[in-house]
């Protein structure tokens, strides 16, 4: 185990500078400040359900046309490139990929497909990174120290966010087992600048209804893409820049379409959210409270550029996700006024905190197909915490954890309060089977910094979460995110099933199937699925569709993409094996 962890943190450490933490160095800062802060039908804590008004702005939801889309999973077809030898690889219908039989926690036994019955189907959804491109206090100009800093396709997350919906509308029934699908969970990290704008988006995408992924002028884009810093894709400009010399294409109209209105049907299933890092802090790392950063956030200036050395400098410390971080962006930004440019200022993109981002969920406009809160409750409210349990089927039971240290740095950890009230609730659901989610996976659940609204209070690792799962023969998997990779580990009696993000390319999400195959195990199947877009891209296709096919594109040929966050086969479309 040692030594598969290992292999695993080298690369999360790469994907903290072009993926997870940081997005937060890569795809922009929030700032969630002060405190705050579980379930559809089982609280985390007692009290009344509540339904306070969400903050900030929201756009009302109105009825969207569907469209026939197609209910594939990546066991048919997956995106694959046409002319791997071409400098901008366009993507058409590859082959699909096959289901591996994992059989290290228990050996499949003959007969298990006529015997089984299914216990609880769902979709797993994690790394969205809905992202406001426009939002002040991004730091895309971290990309002349390392290319994959800023990405080319970040301005069109929402109408990819849209066509995954659309997938999991046309998934009625599990590919393995022809079971309805349940439900859907998010894992994290749903926004990315911690704005309120993104998580008025998040929602919407979610619960159904038109979102405008515009802030500032409304009239046109104001942001990198049309700067004239040439570190940076412009997609209608002729000339040369970093990406066009990669082989990235000149698209006119790229940029209206890309803050134009999108349509999202909504989940047709009810769903959960599980809060990720990126969900609470500045950078998916920093917990900035000196207010400089929120009021830079709704101001009327951007910084594009900076000198080599003060790039260098504050990556350096980004990376780290050290407490001085905060500071130096702050210095960083003070001092390089004169360097600045006038944007529209927008009050949509204040940074929002925990409590705002329970009282959004809790809007009853937000409730969508349900439940209520999507597992929050009054409850959460009234004890300062973003975890709770809710039902996956009759005798199994799912609870949702919030991994991120308020204190901030982009890895996790639980507090002291949390572990304990886990260990409390694995014990009174002794009885039945239990999931547990959480946007952080067990190797990157390694802070321990105190959080300084409880700095008496221990912080525990996933080690300790391991453990502690380990002695409860009754939980069956711990599913999750963060790593922007696929990964599907054994720990004891339990698998731990990490999904790839839907900002980074192959841009995946994961149904999971879990089966009593009637002869004292128990499968777990995971199936990979892409969104509704389809494989091929024309550039002058500029709708809904279009654009999310683009996106798709457009991340396979990012700067640092590679094939590893697809992970092997056995991390991708499986049976897993448990004995009960």
């Amino acid at each position: 185990m040692t030594r598969i962890r290992s292999a695993v943190t080298a690369v999360d450490r790469r994907s903290f500078l072009t993926a997870t933490g940081a997005v937060g160095v890569s795809a922009g800062i929030g700032l969630a400040l002060g405190a705050g802060g579980g379930s559809g039908q089982a609280a985390a804590a007692p009290g009344r359900p509540a339904a306070p008004t969400a903050p900030g702005p929201r756009t009302p939801a109105s009825p969207t046309p569907t469209r026939a889309v197609p209910a594939r999973t990546t066991l048919e077809s997956v995106a694959a490139p046409r002319d791997t030898s071409a400098a901008f690889r366009r993507l058409g219908d590859g082959p699909g990929w096959r289901r591996v039989v994992r059989e290290r926690l228990a050996a499949p036994r003959v007969g298990r497909a006529d015997r089984r019955t299914v216990l609880s189907s769902f979709v797993q959804l994690t790394d969205l990174h809905l992202v406001d491109v426009q939002h002040p206090v991004r730091t895309e100009y971290l990309r002349s120290q390392q290319l994959s800093g800023w990405r080319p396709q970040e301005a069109l997350t929402v109408p990819g966010a849209v066509a995954l919906i659309e997938q999991i509308n046309a998934l009625t029934a599990g590919p393995a087992t022809g079971a309805p699908l349940s439900f859907a969970v998010t894992t994290g990290d749903n926004t990315d600048n911690n704005s309120r704008a993104e998580l008025d988006w998040f929602l919407t995408v979610m619960s159904g209804g038109r979102i405008t992924p515009n802030t500032g002028d409304h009239r046109q884009y104001e942001g990198v893409q049309n700067s004239d810093e040439r570190l940076f894709w412009h997609p209608e400009d002729a000339r040369r820049d970093t990406d066009k010399q990669l082989g990235y294409p000149r698209i006119d109209g790229f940029l209206a379409a890309a803050i134009s209105s999108v349509n999202s049907p909504g989940l047709r299933i009810p769903w959960y959210s599980t809060v990720g890092n990126h969900d609470s802090l500045a950078s998916g790392a920093l917990a900035d409270r000196s207010g400089f950063l929120a009021e830079f956030a709704v101001g009327a200036r951007k910084l594009y550029g900076v000198p080599d050395a003060e790039a260098k400098k504050l990556l350096k410390i980004l990376s780290k996700g050290s407490s001085p971080a905060g500071t130096e962006l702050v210095e960083l930004l003070r001092h390089s006024k004169r360097s600045m440019r006038s944007i529209t200022p927008d009050p949509g993109r204040a940074p929002f905190g925990p409590r705002e981002y329970l009282t959004a969920h809790l809007d009853p406009a937000r409730a969508g197909a349900g439940p209520a809160g999507h597992g929050y409750t009054s409850a959460n409210l009234d004890s300062d915490t973003l975890y709770y349990t809710f039902p996956m089927g009759e005798n199994i039971t799912g609870i949702s954890l919030d991994t991120t240290d308020r204190a901030g740095h982009f890895t996790g950890s639980l507090d002291t309060a949390q572990l304990n009230w886990l260990k409390r609730t694995l014990k009174e659901l002794r009885d039945g089977y239990v999931v547990v989610f959480s946007h952080h996976n067990s190797w990157t659940m390694t802070n321990t910094h105190p959080d300084p609204a409880h700095p008496g209070e221990a912080r525990h690792n996933g080690d300790e979460v391991v453990a502690l799962l380990e002695q409860h023969r009754n939980v069956l998997a711990w599913v999750n995110g963060h790593s922007h990779r696929n990964s599907i580990l054994p720990h004891g009696g339990f698998w731990e099933i990490s999904t790839a993000s839907h900002i980074d390319f192959p841009q995946l999400a994961r149904v999971i199937e879990i089966t009593d195959n009637g002869d004292g195990t128990l499968s777990l199947f995971t199936t990979l699925i892409e969104s509704a877009a389809p494989h091929r891209t024309d550039f002058r296709d500029l709708s809904q569709t279009g654009l999310a096919a683009l996106y798709r594109e457009l991340s396979h040929n990012a700067p640092g993409s590679t094939t590893a966050p697809a992970g092997k086969s056995a991390d991708r479309n499986t049976e897993l094996l448990l004995t009960r």
